[in-house]
C-alpha cells in the first residue's frame, strides 16, 4: 500500500472529528473520500498532508511512518479548491517553486515545467500571471504544479467546487486521464456523489468522523453497506417492510419476495428510481402497485416523477426520454408502477 492510515483519531475539544478511521491507499490508485460536510473527510486529508497531527493513530507512506514528520517532507502533491497560486509569480514560476525548495538543477527544473505544462496542454501560458487565466486554466496550473516534482502521492481537496458544470465535467475527465498516464497515487476528496462516481477506483464514503464503506463505486451504489450510504449515494427509495418466510410487506406494493436468506422482521429495502417502471412498462413487472403523480422534474435526458402510492408511502421513479419521447405523464395521473425484486438490495441494519 502506497498509503496507510491506521486507527487515527482527531479530536477538537470534545468533539471527534475523526474517530478511528482506517484506511488504505493502493499505489497508482485513485481513491475518492465522499461524505457531506462535517463527516471529516478534510480532516483526514489534513493529518494525511501533515497538516494536522493525530492523537491516536498512524499515517504510513509507503511503509514509513510519517505521522509526526512535517508536510515539506512528505513529498505530497496538494490542489485546494482556491487554486492557491503565487499572484506576482508568472505560470512557469508557480510551476517551478517545488523544484525549487528542492534545490534541483536550474536545467532540470526548467525541462520538468516545461514537461508539466504540456502536460495540462498550458506550454503558451508560461509567461503568464494567474489573473490573465480563466479559472480552469489556474486549476491546471495547480495540477502542474503539485505533479512537477514526481509526488509519492496527490491529495485533491474539492478542486473542482469554483467552477460552473461544464468546466467542472471537463476538467474531471483531464484529471483522471493524466493521473492514469502518470499513475499517480491520489487521494481526493468531495461532497459531490457524481463526481465520486466518475473519478474513482475506489470510494470511501465518511460520516460522522468515520468511514462507513469502502469499495468501487458500482459496488457502493448497487450494495451500499449501510443506510446512510445507501441515502447519501445518488437517488433512492428506501421502503419499510416487514419479513416473513422470505417475503417482505411493503406498503404500496404489497408482497415482495427477496432473492436469498434474510431473518424475519423489520427490514430496508433499497430500490435506485431508475428500477422503477412505469405504466404499460410494469404490467409484466412481479411487484406492481399504482401511484398518482404529485411531482414531475425535467432533467433534459431523462425525467423524475414523484409518485404517492395507494395504500401508503411515496417513490422516485426516473425514466430516460428522447426527442421523439412523448411528454412524461402529467401531476395527478395515476398509473401502475412496478418493479422485479432483483432490483432490490436489502439494507443492512446495525
Amino acid at each position: 500500500m502506497q498509503l496507510s492510515v491506521k486507527g487515527v483519531v482527531r479530536r477538537f475539544g470534545p468533539v471527534a472529528a475523526l474517530g478511528g478511521v482506517d484506511l488504505d491507499v493502493a499505489e497508482g490508485e485513485f481513491l475518492t473520500i465522499l461524505g457531506p460536510s462535517g463527516s471529516g473527510k478534510t480532516t483526514l486529508l489534513k493529518t494525511v498532508a501533515g497538516f494536522e497531527v493525530p492523537d491516536e493513530g498512524a499515517v504510513l507512506l509507503g511503509g514509513e511512518d510519517v505521522t509526526l514528520s512535517p508536510p515539506r517532507r512528505r513529498d505530497m502533491g496538494m490542489v485546494f479548491q482556491n487554486y492557491a497560486l503565487f499572484p506576482h509569480m508568472t505560470v512557469a514560476q508557480n510551476v517551478a517553486f517545488p523544484l525549487e525548495m528542492r534545490r534541483r538543477p536550474r536545467e532540470e527544473i526548467g525541462r520538468r515545467v516545461e514537461e508539466a505544462l504540456r502536460l495540462v496542454e498550458l506550454q503558451a501560458f508560461g509567461a503568464r500571471l494567474p489573473r490573465q487565466l480563466s479559472g480552469g486554466q489556474q486549476q491546471r496550473v495547480a495540477l502542474a504544479r503539485a505533479v512537477v516534482f514526481g509526488p509519492r502521492l496527490l491529495l485533491l481537496d474539492e478542486p473542482f467546487g469554483a467552477l460552473d458544470r461544464k468546466l467542472r465535467e471537463a476538467l474531471q475527465l483531464e484529471v483522471r486521464r493524466l493521473q492514469r498516464r502518470l499513475r499517480l497515487t491520489t487521494l481526493f476528496i468531495t461532497h459531490d456523489q457524481e463526481e465520486a462516481l466518475i473519478m474513482s477506483d475506489r470510494i470511501a464514503v465518511m460520516e460522522g468522523g468515520r468511514i462507513e464503506q469502502v469499495g468501487p463505486p458500482a459496488e457502493l451504489y448497487a450494495r451500499p453497506a449501510t443506510r446512510f450510504v445507501a441515502d447519501f449515494l445518488g437517488e433512492s427509495n428506501l421502503l419499510e417492510g416487514g419479513l416473513r418466510d422470505g417475503v417482505a410487506a411493503v406498503p404500496g406494493f404489497g408482497g415482495v419476495p427477496l432473492p436469498g436468506s434474510h431473518p424475519p422482521g423489520a427490514v430496508t429495502l433499497l430500490l435506485r428510481p431508475e428500477a422503477l417502471r412505469l405504466a404499460a412498462d410494469a404490467e409484466a413487472a412481479p411487484c406492481q402497485g399504482r401511484g398518482r403523480v404529485v411531482e414531475t422534474i425535467f432533467l433534459g435526458l431523462s425525467a423524475k416523477l414523484r409518485l404517492r402510492m395507494e395504500g401508503g408511502g411515496e417513490v422516485l421513479a426516473r425514466v430516460p426520454l428522447r426527442p421523439s419521447s412523448p411528454p412524461p405523464a402529467p401531476e395527478g395521473a395515476t398509473m401502475l408502477v412496478g418493479f422485479s425484486p432483483e432490483d432490490v438490495h436489502v439494507v443492512p441494519r446495525r
